[in-house]
């Protein structure tokens, strides 16, 4: 899931793009030092998700709507997993809304 992982952030800060050719099984394993079984399961799991799709012969290309997709993929898992838990500490904490949209504000500001 490492692999998939890696994939999937590099899709969603668009380090990887729609169309762009991944590396073989084989030149992957090689990088990231692991099995090329390792990577095909991890590609596999990317190709059932519709996020990468395979040219016979040529190799492995991220899908053109990758990026939504992956989007997708990630904001209904932080919607079903992260959110009630971040709820429940803002309600331990006592923090509302409006405090959390001024923090989030600043924090937009300080990264520009």
């Amino acid at each position: 899931m490492q692999i998939a992982d890696h994939v999937i952030e590099n899709i969603l800060a668009q380090n990887i793009n729609g169309g762009d050719r991944m590396q073989s099984v084989r030149e992957m394993a090689e990088s990231v030092q692991v099995n090329p079984n390792t990577v095909m399961r991890s590609y596999s799991y990317l190709q059932d998700e519709g996020l990468i799709f395979n040219k016979r012969g040529i190799g492995y290309f991220i899908a053109d709507d990758a990026l939504n997709r992956t989007q997708d993929m990630k904001k209904s898992n932080f919607i079903q997993n992260a959110l009630p838990e971040f709820f429940r500490q803002m309600d331990l904490l006592g923090i509302d809304f409006d405090e959390l949209k001024k923090l989030y504000k600043a924090s937009k500001n300080g990264a520009s």
